[in-house]
């Protein structure tokens, strides 16, 4: 037979498969002449020489196929001679299952792939492992440059070979290559941007401060923490990420998954707001916090204002972090579940877990993949740990499927919409499960909050000045007492950073935060969004 690679494999079972499809006369001009691919020619060897890693494959005494990848520098596989291999097996992760398999059986095949130009070659043979005394043989096998260490040698003799069609091979680049087509537009880009950043500063200098374009020159805010914008990406068709890092190059004040930061924007009609966003960042970095701000249409403006306003090298005064939504400390185990952009909160908080070694699971749903912020960022890092739902695949989170088979002292953390804490907070009492085990976060207030909507006056005692005061229909708890001159901190005044939370008794309250517990809403309100749905109520101020 003339093909030595279809001399191997076209055994009669394939070729019934081939005559069953319809492809077996196209193969059958492969099984006559002289023999052919089962030497290396300059091609093959040239080819081999320039791959960095391939994939191969070993049978054991069970009889199951098991495929390894291995990868060195470029030329790692050596072409001896124009039917032999060699490559030296650096150190891996020393399970040593084809070196085991190949003492059993010398067959081997290989894959070895160009992704870039969808190139394959296959190749068959037999393997041996070089004898730790045959010097001159593991020399010729040696990389002078490359300093991982060689566990041993194998030398491969070639038995057939074939080129594979290049369909539905995806082309990828190493950094190198990406590199190489990159580092041109990259320079390009830096000298249109230089020019750009002339053309601005002479802008700036007939601007008004009314330009919103303009306020990139200058810092925003009143907060403590002076910021700036370092990098922008856009993780989603609507989410955009900000990378926020010291003006003045120090460490930023540690901080612990769950914590929020208080961004100054600059809203559409010229005013200045603050918006409160989970810090969602390796809370171990202190170089950097991110932000991930979702572009939301029917919201109060901030997120719009921001994705229209806030650009590269903004300058921001921003409210020092503080922590809203802390994991526990022991060694309980933990249940992330996130839907939507309540990644943001989600996401530090399995980073904190994995560098401190302490269990947890997470659950991550969204409308699409194109729709989930760092899917492919938690994919690779918590692989066996992660588990994604996309709504457009008819995927849903079995929320009680889920609380009913976790560890008895399992926490379990949530970040979304409403409609996920509501449906886990009835899922808990349809079970009983305790729901101080419940720890969650809403990633925005309710849209009654939002509207203002007028309610009915009620009156308020303070407890500890013994003061009354009366809450108008149209008034918020925290606009009633900054009118009478009580001071009580205060920031985002829409229910998310909880500054305004404060103990309350002797009355029944409409909650309409979006950072308090259950339980916590049984002892504590949030003046800047609660009411009494009582004629009467108690503060401990």
């Amino acid at each position: 037979m003339a093909h030595q690679y279809a001399n191997i494999h076209f055994t009669a079972g394939v070729k019934q498969v081939q005559q069953e499809m319809g492809s077996r006369q196209g193969y059958q001009g492969m099984e006559s002449g002289p023999d052919y691919n089962g030497v290396l020619s300059q091609l093959e060897a040239d080819f081999i020489n320039e791959r960095d890693s391939f994939y191969m494959a070993s049978v054991g005494e069970s009889d199951w196929p098991y495929i390894q990848h291995r990868g060195g520098k470029a030329g790692f596989m050596r072409v001896l001679d124009a039917t032999t291999l060699g490559f030296a097996d650096f150190s891996g992760n020393r399970q040593y299952i084809s070196t085991g398999n190949f003492r059993h059986n010398h067959r081997v095949a290989l894959f070895f792939m160009d992704y870039p130009n969808q190139r394959r070659l296959k190749l068959s043979g037999y393997i041996e492992q070089v004898p730790d005394h045959d010097l001159a043989t593991l020399a010729r096998l040696e990389m002078d440059d490359f300093t991982a260490p060689v566990e041993r040698g194998f030398v491969i003799k070639v038995v057939g070979f074939d080129w594979n069609c290049p369909k539905y091979i995806t082309p990828r680049f190493t950094e190198q290559e990406i590199a190489q087509l990159v580092d041109p537009l990259v320079e390009r880009n830096n000298q249109l941007q230089s020019k750009l950043d002339r053309l601005a500063a002479l802008e700036h200098d007939k601007a008004k401060d009314d330009d919103m374009a303009a306020c990139v020159d200058k810092a925003i805010g009143s907060g403590d923490l002076p910021l700036v914008v370092s990098a922008v990406r856009q993780l989603t068709p609507l989410v955009r990420a900000y990378e926020l890092r010291h003006r003045e190059g120090k460490a930023l004040p540690k901080i612990s998954a769950g914590a929020h930061i208080g961004i100054p924007v600059v809203m559409p009609d010229k005013s200045q707001t603050t918006r409160y966003y989970s810090i969602c960042s390796n809370p171990a970095r202190r170089d950097v916090y991110e932000i991930a701000v979702l572009r939301q249409t029917q919201g109060q403006g901030g997120s719009q204002a921001i994705h229209a306003w806030l650009q590269l090298g903004q300058r921001l005064n921003c409210v020092a972090p503080e922590q809203g939504f802390a994991l526990h400390d022991d060694a309980r185990p933990s249940v992330l579940i996130a839907a939507g952009i309540g990644i943001t909160a989600i996401k530090p908080m399995a980073q904190q877990l994995a560098a401190t070694g302490r269990q947890f699971e997470l659950h991550y749903a969204a409308k699409s993949k194109q729709h989930m912020a760092f899917a492919n960022k938690l994919a690779n890092a918590f692989a066996g740990s992660v588990q994604f739902y996309y709504s457009d695949q008819q995927q849903r989170m079995d929320l009680a499927e889920m609380l009913r088979r976790a560890d008895p002292d399992s926490l379990f953390y949530l970040c979304g919409p409403e409609r996920l804490i509501a449906q886990a907070l009835a899922v808990a009492k349809q079970i009983g499960l305790d729901p101080e085990r419940l720890r969650y976060q809403h990633f925005q207030a309710s849209q009654i909050t939002k509207e203002k909507q007028k309610a009915s006056a009620f009156q308020v005692h303070l407890s500890q000045s013994d003061i009354m005061l009366t809450v108008a229909e149209d008034q918020t708890l925290l606009e009633a007492l900054e009118q009478h001159q009580v001071a009580l901190p205060s920031a985002c005044r829409s229910g998310i950073c909880g500054r305004c939370v404060v103990a309350y008794q002797d009355g029944e309250v409409s909650h309409q935060d979006a950072c308090l517990s259950e339980p916590e809403r049984q002892q504590r309100l949030c003046a800047c969004v609660s009411r009494a749905t009582s004629p009467s109520i108690t503060i401990e101020l």
